[in-house]
């Protein structure tokens, strides 16, 4: 009994640390958390780990606290098609629906021949991808690549 009560005293100490302790200043609506995301593969395992990590990012956060912006890239580009993977678009819809800007690369879109008409509509169009992001960086966004 001893034993069961020592181990739920240290789970519940544990459990106090794990606490996220927010930086100087606190995420508000004048002070958002500015995070930028890249998709650069076309395969819906990736491209879903990105989607959930916004997601679970803006739950925490809340949507208002937030800006988040998401450059597809390469083959990643692919995820915002109309015709391609509907489970992936309709997250990408829901996702767009919190003011999450998609930004595609036209130096990918030309490589891989896409024209604008066969993306999602309200995406963003950027010249180069990784100058996107490079650019968001300086304006002070948090880069996450996974």
């Amino acid at each position: 009994m001893i034993k069961v009560l020592l181990v739920c005293v240290m789970l519940f100490s544990l459990q106090s640390y794990a606490e996220t302790e927010f930086a100087s200043p606190k995420p508000a609506i004048d002070h958002q958390r500015k995070i930028i995301f890249s998709i650069d593969s076309a395969q819906p395992k990736a491209i879903n780990h990105v989607l959930s990590t916004i997601n679970n990012v803006i739950k925490f956060y809340r949507p208002e606290n937030t800006e988040v912006a998401v450059v597809a890239y390469s083959q990643g580009i692919k995820a915002l098609l109309k015709k391609d993977n509907k489970e992936i678009r309709t997250r990408v819809e829901a996702l767009m629906t919190y003011d999450i800007e998609f930004i595609a690369c036209e130096n990918s879109m030309r490589t891989l021949k896409i024209s604008k008409k066969e993306l999602l509509n309200d995406i963003s169009f950027a010249t180069a991808g990784i100058v996107e992001i490079i650019e968001r960086q300086l304006q002070g966004f948090t880069y996450i690549k996974l």
